[in-house]
């Protein structure tokens, strides 16, 4: 297929692509090279695309209407895989201009390009941070996330809406992804798992929010592509149990599905710094900090509704995936 992925040179969006061109697929990688953290890195995994037989780049910004209306209307695009956002619970707080532009308006000119050119199927990237205040685990597609605690977790709400408008109206199929703390090798540099390993290894102190209180569903990589391509190949289609009486919020009359991709397996933070003291070799000096605004205590997935739709649920151990990270770091920054 020929395959449109936003955000290819970003984490999630040069893994996905890498493998959509491993089975044969023709991709298109759009991205803007945001400064948000480090470009050379993104450089780097752009390169690593660039070389291969089927890959071909656009740089352009999402909140560019007119470059994202000519690259639907000049490619002949079959499937979009929409990755790009600005990323990020605490950027937003100082930041939150950079959220609206990329992941509403952005989100939005999306929408068009796969309204007016005969997109068969959108799949795009939701995240964990809709399930806000809510308290009862495990997070479940079919609950209600009406409560966000950050305005990165309400700019995701809003896709989520915005999906099922064009779902509604213009019978597109399109497909939300909620990402669970998504880690590994090539992963973000503001992300605890590379910031943790690069200060061990440098010797220096690592900030642990909440006193180290909370835990999270970390999710290796390669099981979050895996879910992305096994949900593109299964187009979104209506609902024929949804009644508006009691509507169930993962599904619709429209073409309109969502899914959480988690390991559905909590790790308490100071556990998890444990696996990467012990991959890297050194102790780890811990700060302590108290929680920051828009944290949550706990993200646990419910992913049955994944397994159910495409046969698939997370599983790589915290111990494999944190080793690969690890080996990765090492490799990559000579460390």
């Amino acid at each position: 297929m020929r395959i449109l992925v936003t955000g290819a040179a970003g984490f999630i969006g040069y893994h996905t692509a890498t493998r959509l061109l491993d089975r044969g697929d023709e991709v298109i990688g759009l991205d803007n090279l945001s400064p948000y953290y480090d470009v050379s890195l993104k450089e780097a995994r752009l390169a690593r695309l660039t070389d291969r037989r089927g890959f071909r780049f656009i740089k352009a910004d999402l909140g560019d209407r007119t470059a994202i209306e000519a690259t639907f209307a000049a490619e002949r695009l079959q499937r979009v895989v929409h990755l790009a956002a600005q990323a990020g619970v605490r950027y937003s707080l100082d930041h939150p201009h950079a959220y609206i532009d990329a992941n509403i308006t952005g989100f939005l000119h999306v929408l068009e390009g796969c309204r007016h050119h005969g997109i068969e199927h959108l799949v795009y990237a939701s995240s964990s941070s809709v399930y806000g205040a809510n308290a009862k685990l495990p997070f479940s597609v079919s609950d209600n996330v009406d409560h966000p605690v950050s305005l990165y977790g309400a700019t995701k709400k809003a896709n989520e809406l915005m999906a099922h408008a064009y779902a509604h109206l213009f019978n597109l199929p399109v497909t939300g992804l909620r990402f669970f703390t998504v880690y590994g090798p090539w992963g973000r540099p503001d992300m605890s798992l590379f910031l943790f390993t690069r200060n061990i290894l440098q010797g220096e102190p690592i900030p642990v929010f909440s006193h180290g209180h909370h835990a999270r569903d970390f999710t290796y990589v390669d099981d979050v592509v895996e879910g992305v391509v096994r949900t593109l190949d299964t187009i979104a289609t209506p609902d024929p149990n949804w009644r508006s009486a009691a509507p169930d919020p993962a599904t619709s009359s429209a073409p309109y599905r969502l899914y959480n991709i988690g390991n559905h397996s909590p790790v308490a933070l100071l556990d998890y710094i444990a696996v990467i003291e012990k991959e890297v070799g050194r102790k780890a000096k811990l700060e302590m900090l108290p929680a920051q605004p828009g944290d949550v205590p706990e993200t646990y997935a419910d992913v049955r509704a994944l397994q159910d739709a495409v046969g698939f649920k997370p599983a790589t151990p915290i111990e494999e995936g944190v080793k690969r990270f690890v080996a990765w770091y090492r490799d990559y920054y000579g460390a």
